[in-house]
């Protein structure tokens, strides 16, 4: 008895990559989108008038989110 390996077909490795390059540029086109609010949103900031800023301490959403990779520490 002889130990075959079977490989998917590549109609299945096709359908893989595809689902893979799809669920990128779904990943991409949310980040485009957030992007373009934060651009409305500094842009109406800006046209709103200076004397409208910021408190100094006040802390915006995404500066809350943590990173989406953590940093390897220091050995």
């Amino acid at each position: 008895m002889t130990n075959h390996v079977s490989y998917p077909p590549q109609d299945f490795q096709k359908m893989c990559k595809q689902a893979e390059r799809d669920h990128e540029a779904k990943k991409l086109v949310v980040l485009m989108e957030r992007v373009k609010k934060q651009i409305a949103a500094r842009q109406d900031m800006a046209t709103a008038g200076e004397s409208a800023k910021r408190p100094v301490g006040a802390i915006t959403i995404d500066s809350e989110r943590l990173p989406s990779r953590t940093v390897p520490f220091e050995r």
